[in-house]
């Protein structure tokens, strides 16, 4: 989508005042930085003082319809996911579909003092959205079944080994998965994780959907070593994780093509290095690791 420097819309502002109570005012709104599927703000209120996110996606988008949804299901993941407050999927009042959300205070951390602790943090919070009881998934997608799930946009050298061991894939058993698990979607608070953020995406699916995707994001970001501390951090809460390789593989064949366009995901957030160069380049270094080990 095409993102605006504008407002969210008066009419989202006014639903915000009327959730918030009769004497409600609009303190400050805020763009949030990071992201490129909806735009995002914060909303402040006075009379009662209150926060609340709103989230405009491109017409015809059915993201938000599936972020409620989601939300519903984790019903705050203990105080680590929002909650849906309201929004406007139907256009009865928006341009654009409209989510309105809860506030979760904090904010994105990509540059820790701590890789190591901030990356445990980031395993065990992941481990906390895969233990979601399956009785609350029945009205979510399925991954494999959405474009971020799907074969047909594995690219690159590793692609024909997920396609060919893609029964492995199906037959695994799903949790809940959050579809774009990396670091910029979780905020802290005073050097702790205080909750996971954009939940557009989830759906049912593999936890290797989640485990890879969030391992590519710290090799980018880090190293591999940090990456095998989330994981260790992560199986330690949920147990084993059968063939790791199988799930890196996957995360870098399907963000083959789109690597490159994460640059402003990553910028807002403190890593100007990490441009189209960059992130081509240590992609590239990560899949020829990955192909270079036994399946």
């Amino acid at each position: 989508m095409t993102r605006s420097e504008a407002q969210p819309s008066s009419r989202a502002l006014e639903e915000i005042r009327r959730l918030a109570g009769p004497a409600a005012a609009i303190r400050s709104v805020v763009r949030l930085a990071g992201g490129q599927h909806a735009d995002t703000w914060r909303v402040d209120t006075e009379s009662p003082a209150t926060s609340v996110v709103v989230r405009e996606f491109p017409v015809g988008d059915d993201a938000p319809l599936n972020e409620q949804r989601v939300l519903r299901a984790l019903d705050g993941l203990g105080g680590l996911a929002p909650m849906a407050l309201g929004g406007d999927l139907d256009g009865r009042w928006s341009e654009r579909p409209t989510s309105l959300i809860s506030w979760l205070e904090g904010r994105a951390e990509i540059a820790p003092a701590d890789p190591s602790g901030w990356s445990r943090q980031l395993g065990r919070a992941l481990a906390a959205v895969h233990s979601v009881p399956e009785e609350r998934l029945g009205e979510l997608p399925r991954a494999l079944e959405g474009q971020g799930g799907s074969q047909k946009i594995l690219g690159g050298p590793l692609a024909a080994e997920v396609r060919d061991r893609w029964g492995e894939i199906a037959a695994a058993p799903e949790v809940l998965a959050h579809g774009d698990y990396w670091s910029g979607n979780v905020v802290w608070r005073d050097g702790r994780l205080a909750g996971v953020v954009d939940w557009s995406g989830g759906s049912r699916g593999p936890r290797g959907y989640d485990l890879g995707w969030c391992r590519l994001d710290l090799v980018i970001l880090f190293d591999e070593e940090i990456a095998d501390e989330f994981l260790v951090a992560y199986e330690g809460e949920a147990g084993k994780v059968a063939d790791v390789r199988l799930w890196d593989c996957w995360a870098v064949a399907r963000s083959e093509d789109s690597v490159a366009s994460w640059v402003p995901n990553y910028r807002p957030l403190g890593r100007a290095d990490l441009d189209e160069a960059a992130l081509r380049r240590r992609h590239r270094e990560w899949t020829e690791r990955l192909g270079k080990r036994p399946g």
